[in-house]
């Protein structure tokens, strides 16, 4: 397992995707399963950036963890702002035209589409949502 903790600015997503990339090297991810991944990644940590801390300025920890039985990449986002819980938000209705939809919630939407699983968990006073991303 690889962890790295970076400040929440959206300057960290390169960094973290490209921790993550350099990790999937070395398995049998194809292209289009590490670009959704890379998706996910921008999504995930783009709204921590966003919405967790407010005005204040925070941290992310993300914990990478590779299995081979079966090929599967999980990755873990860890912040300390405020609890929320994202996959409680109803699902955006993708019938209406994009100028008729409500702001939100399409990241999460996609991210849930393209991956394999997605958790969340409140603990240690911490934000914890995991994607899981079965490949190969």
């Amino acid at each position: 397992m690889k962890e790295i903790t970076v400040p929440a600015n959206l300057d960290n997503i390169a960094v973290v995707t490209n921790l993550i990339n350099s990790e999937l090297e070395a398995t049998n991810c194809s292209e289009h399963d590490r670009i959704q991944i890379d998706v996910a990644i921008d999504e995930v940590f783009g709204n921590i950036v966003k919405y967790a801390y407010g005005q204040e300025e925070g941290t992310v920890t993300v914990r990478v963890d590779i299995s081979n039985d079966p090929s599967a990449i999980s990755i873990t986002f860890i912040d300390h702002g405020i609890p929320y819980n994202p996959l409680n938000n109803k699902a955006p209705d993708t019938t209406l035209k994009a100028k008729e939809r409500k702001i939100g919630g399409l990241g999460i939407f996609m991210t849930r589409k393209i991956m394999n699983d997605m958790r969340y968990k409140y603990l240690d006073r911490s934000n914890q949502l995991t994607i899981l991303k079965i490949f190969g």
